[in-house]
């Protein structure tokens, strides 16, 4: 997290949270259309169930390694992004759930006791 003397942390850029996370099914679609690729050919071409990567891309089920790695040899989009977006998007799903952080705070106040 970035820190300035005198500034909110809130209005520093580097520290939003974008209003949507990005599931990393979004730049797969994005790629597939600015191919005119379907998605049942891109799952036939790397040995997936064209469910499968319709979930993916409708961001109902995130990416694997096995995944990425895939896209990465069929779409040369870098496994590690597609990985990357999708570690961001868990931890803004994460950090999205009020109950979820409530429970964090106690811990921290518990351990700062420790």
């Amino acid at each position: 997290m970035i820190t300035l003397p005198g500034v909110s942390q809130a209005m520093i850029a580097n520290n939003l949270t974008p209003f949507e996370p990005t599931h990393p099914g979004e730049l797969i679609k994005d790629e597939l259309e600015s191919r005119k690729l379907t998605q049942v050919k891109l799952a036939e071409s790397i040995g997936v169930s064209p469910s499968l990567l319709n979930e993916i891309i409708k961001g109902k089920r995130g990416v694997s390694t096995e995944m990425a790695l895939l896209i990465e040899a069929a779409l040369n989009i870098p496994a590690d992004l597609l990985l990357n977006l999708q570690n961001d998007y868990n931890m803004q799903m994460v950090r999205s759930d009020a109950s979820f952080m409530k429970r964090l705070s106690s811990i921290r106040n518990i351990a700062a006791m420790l």
